[in-house]
């Protein structure tokens, strides 16, 4: 008998989107034990998307992906039953959530999954993570929660650009241009906003930006890159939020 392949993401990027603004959220506010639950099922609803997008794809093995969507699922379900008994307001995040994952599932059939927009959508979902965490924790729908998801969705988004402008973009000189003023921008509305110290977090991305930008690079030094990208967005962002 054909032993069966666990499916899991690849993208490496996904895992620190589906735990960085979780953390964020998190450590902004008060970490308690309801946050653990809500985590693994945050975690076990992000691996259900993957083989549930794939399903939409292969038609060959859609029955198998479908199987493991529900497992996940399953397991997403049951984690989500505390914390949604200690704040039934988690629920409003359900219809956002739908929504923007309806837009990626409309890309995947469109063979179209390397759209911007698309990738907006998914990093908005992820960033999302965030103010369900400050919810958790004793926050309330204030504008703390708002620049939680912002500045998560504002990194998120530069590492995107960035990505592009090594690989599929790369040859392409309007993206380093749309890179290098989004970096730029990124900068500008934490000022705009009054959150001035937020500014420090996204120098180092705005750096790489210019820096590296549309210059070959190995797949696992970018990787690198980014880990220490994020790991400086977490830290110095927890220092000037608190």
């Amino acid at each position: 008998m054909k032993k069966q392949r666990l499916v899991i993401p690849h993208e490496h990027g996904g895992w620190a989107m589906v735990s960085v603004p979780f953390l964020l959220g998190m450590f902004v506010i008060n970490p308690w034990w309801v946050h653990i639950p809500l985590f693994l099922a945050w975690f076990f609803l992000y691996l259900a998307t993957y083989p549930l997008l794939q399903a939409v794809k292969r038609k060959s093995s859609r029955k198998s992906l479908i199987k493991w969507a529900m497992a996940y699922g399953s397991v997403a379900a049951l984690c989500i039953i505390v914390p949604l008994v200690q704040f039934p307001e988690l629920f409003y995040f359900a219809p956002v959530f739908i929504f923007l994952f309806s837009i990626n599932i409309a890309y995947v059939i469109r063979r179209k999954e390397r759209s911007l927009i698309n990738d907006c959508s998914a990093i908005l979902i992820f960033s999302l993570g965030a103010a369900a965490a400050y919810l958790v924790g004793g926050g309330g729908w204030d504008k703390t929660m708002v620049v939680l998801v912002l500045f998560s969705f504002m990194h998120f988004m530069g590492s995107a650009f960035f990505v592009k402008t090594l690989f599929r973009e790369r040859e392409n000189k309007r993206w380093h241009i749309y890179s290098k003023i989004y970096h730029i921008g990124i900068l500008l509305v934490p000022i705009l906003i009054g959150f001035l110290g937020m500014v420090v977090p996204y120098i180092f991305s705005t750096i790489k930006a210019f820096v590296y930008g549309g210059k070959p690079m190995k797949p696992s030094r970018a990787g690198i890159i980014e880990i220490i990208g994020v790991v400086q967005f977490l830290i110095l962002s927890l220092l000037f939020l608190n």
